[in-house]
């Protein structure tokens, strides 16, 4: 059986977003795959060469933010 479920690592410790229909003491083995930024995930879609960090930046840097917001009177 495959099971597909989400989890953060915090302090050490894997903390799934539920639970698992295991039994007690049922042997597993555990794959871990990181997610990728929404960067690197859209990164290619427009013909970008640059690297995903910049991408990144670009994306979401607020003194980048186009249009820019309003000026305080």
């Amino acid at each position: 059986m495959t099971i597909t479920i989400e989890a953060i690592y915090e302090n050490g410790t894997l903390k799934l977003s539920g639970p698992l229909p295991l039994q007690e003491q049922e042997k597993v083995r555990v794959t871990v795959h990181t997610e990728k930024t929404w960067a690197e995930r859209t990164a290619g879609i427009m013909g970008w060469t640059g690297s995903a960090e910049l991408a990144e930046r670009f994306a979401m840097d607020p003194e980048l933010d186009f249009p820019p917001p309003p000026e305080e009177p």
